[in-house]
């Protein structure tokens, strides 16, 4: 009997959804199964209580999630990903933090709540100025960041804000238990990320045993669509079992 398929699973950010990944899924280990599931709150994943926290959220998105999996989580994701890894072990194999924040700062702090309540306030123009953080000065086309308009845009928006609340908190919800995290890690962000930025990727990877830090140079938030080669590479790799904790 042959050794099992590793799986992959894919965990997309505040907001998006599963198609984030539409750049990266080719580009890994046609012996990979992967798997891009929808959050709680998004897309075709199920509803989330209006007082969801990350624990809830993380609860949901087990449902997705085999045995053994190999998480990759982008953002919102990554707090997804970590709060598994720290609390049911025996879902994850390894772990890749992707633009994930950490440990934010009071300022830190002050500015994702002020975007926040910008969000319900007047959510099309916050989506805009999403995109500006996301995407000014890079090389990714129009079509493709009217593309992620798009997604935003369709949100439900009681959901997409009680998920944003939880990106904007649940980095200190996770923090206490980033040390319980036992298997192979990489945290990544861009060079250029103004919201999750090398600093934080610094500070998850101090923070979790073994974990190795990565900056990709010239690149902002959305390091899915603008490198996904770079991060299709730690990815076969750490599923490789190339990275070891």
């Amino acid at each position: 009997m042959g050794r099992p398929r590793p799986v992959v699973v894919l965990l997309h950010g505040v907001g998006l959804d599963h198609t984030v990944w539409d750049r990266v899924v080719p580009l890994l280990e046609p012996t990979h199964d992967v798997v891009t599931p929808d959050l709680p709150g998004h897309g075709s994943g199920p509803r989330v209580p209006d007082d969801v926290d990350l624990a809830g959220l993380a609860d949901l998105t087990a449902a997705s999630v085999p045995e053994g999996a190999h998480l990759v989580g982008f953002s919102l994701g990554a707090l997804v990903a970590q709060h598994l890894a720290a609390h049911r072990p025996g879902l994850v194999s390894s772990l890749v933090s992707v633009s994930s924040v950490c440990r934010r700062t009071e300022a830190e702090r002050d500015a994702v709540l002020a975007r926040l309540e910008s969000a319900g306030a007047d959510h099309p123009g916050s989506v805009e100025a999403s995109l500006e953080r996301w995407y000014a000065g890079t090389d990714v086309g129009p079509d493709t960041v009217d593309r992620t308009r798009r997604v935003l845009l369709a949100n439900d928006l009681a959901q997409y804000l009680a998920c944003y609340r939880v990106f904007a908190t649940g980095d200190a919800e996770v923090s206490p238990v980033l040390g319980r995290i036992a298997v192979p890690a990489v945290a990544v962000t861009g060079s250029d990320d103004p919201g999750s930025t090398p600093d934080m990727t610094h500070r998850l990877a101090a923070a979790v045993p073994g974990c190795r830090a990565e900056v990709v140079p010239g690149v902002r938030h959305m390091l899915p669509v603008q490198a996904p080669r770079a991060l299709a590479t730690i990815v076969n790799e750490i599923v490789g079992g190339r990275i070891h904790a």
